[in-house]
């Protein structure tokens, strides 16, 4: 064992009127919001097309990251009452004695976030005639700050732990026992800030191909290529999953990896090598 060279995790879950995870949250679709405005001059595409694009990523990915984690991980509680469902809809927690609470949205999946996410692109296509390819690229390429630091907001939370290990960066996470663990949720925000920095290089390099659906392919084959073999290092987040020959992560990455190679090879010929 490497006790002395653990790292114990325990930060405070806010920072002055701001609670970590959600201000990750807004730095990360910030820093996307820039990076696509940039891309959209680069292109000339008008102002007026880029403005209500905001608009409906954030409510694609909010809405559908919160269905996604009450249909995928916990439907036996959010379907089964009247309050579950309102709990899915709304930011609250019914108490026993009738009243209720505001927590913010606790459960957030990024399999149904990504599924919201295209299909607010498919409806901000319909609304602006702009190609539905190149919208997907552009945001592929700027996904992976984004990811990046919503996974940053779960290290902060201490959720989203990693399995026991005895593995020198370990870390304690207090706030839930005093077993080492690996940070899964670092591991993949290294790997979504490398995402990105292959992206923004590529297109540097790439950019006439943008629109081919080339980009959306691989930001979807990479990030749940990484998230398939990254769960193997993650606890499980509900009990049913313990009976699965996958967990759920795993089983729902395997869909958008196949959509990412079948659109990576509808785009193939017309790419070029990079020179």
């Amino acid at each position: 064992m490497n006790e002395l060279l653990y790292i114990v995790w325990n930060p405070s879950l806010s920072i002055g009127p701001f609670r970590w995870y959600s201000l990750c949250w807004l730095i990360g679709l910030a820093l996307a919001y820039m990076m696509v405005r940039r891309l959209y001059k680069e292109q000339k595409i008008k102002d007026k097309l880029f403005e209500p694009l905001f608009f409906y990523c954030f409510l694609g990915i909010l809405v559908g990251a919160r269905l996604g984690h009450c249909l995928f991980y916990q439907p036996d509680y959010f379907l089964t009452s009247w309050q579950g469902v309102v709990e899915m809809i709304l930011p609250i927690h019914f108490l026993s004695d009738g009243g209720w609470k505001f927590t913010g949205y606790e459960g957030l999946a990024s399999h149904g976030g990504t599924l919201g996410l295209m299909i607010a692109l498919w409806l901000y296509v319909k609304k602006t005639k702009l190609s539905i390819w190149r919208v997907l690229d552009n945001i592929a390429i700027a996904t992976g700050i984004t990811a990046c630091f919503i996974r940053l907001g779960n290290l902060m939370n201490s959720e989203i732990i990693g399995k026991v290990t005895d593995v020198p960066w370990a870390f304690i996470f207090e706030r839930v026992d005093s077993m080492p663990r690996h940070p899964g949720q670092l591991y993949e925000a290294i790997a979504y800030a490398i995402l990105f920095g292959i992206m923004w290089y590529l297109h540097k390099r790439m950019a006439e191909k943008i629109g081919s659906g080339w980009y959306f392919g691989f930001c979807l084959t990479y990030i749940f290529t990484f998230r398939f073999f990254i769960e193997y290092t993650k606890e499980i987040q509900e009990a049913f999953e313990a009976s699965l020959p996958l967990d759920m992560g795993q089983i729902l990455s395997i869909p958008f990896i196949l959509i990412g190679v079948i659109c990576m090879i509808r785009s193939k010929k017309e790419i070029v090598s990079l020179p």
